[in-house]
């Protein structure tokens, strides 16, 4: 199920980048950037809708995906 970003707290939006940041450890190029960063940068593409919020309620956990990715999760479903 996507959840709109546009409903969430500020702190709750950022909670969940800041957490799918550290559990992904994603490669920023030649200059490393700060948590702070990373986290504002995954917050951008969510605003952004290059990448959406996921809930499983299988496994009952929030993911941050491609909206490519989200896409064709909807085509396969």
């Amino acid at each position: 199920m996507r959840i709109p970003v546009d409903e969430l707290e500020k702190e709750t939006l950022y909670a969940i980048a800041e957490s799918f940041v550290l559990r992904e450890g994603t490669d920023y190029g030649e200059v490393e950037a700060s948590l702070k960063d990373k986290t504002l940068q995954v917050i951008q593409q969510l605003k952004s809708g290059e990448a959406v919020l996921i809930f499983s309620e299988l496994h009952e956990t929030v993911d941050v995906i491609s909206k490519q990715a989200f896409q064709q999760q909807q085509r396969e479903d």
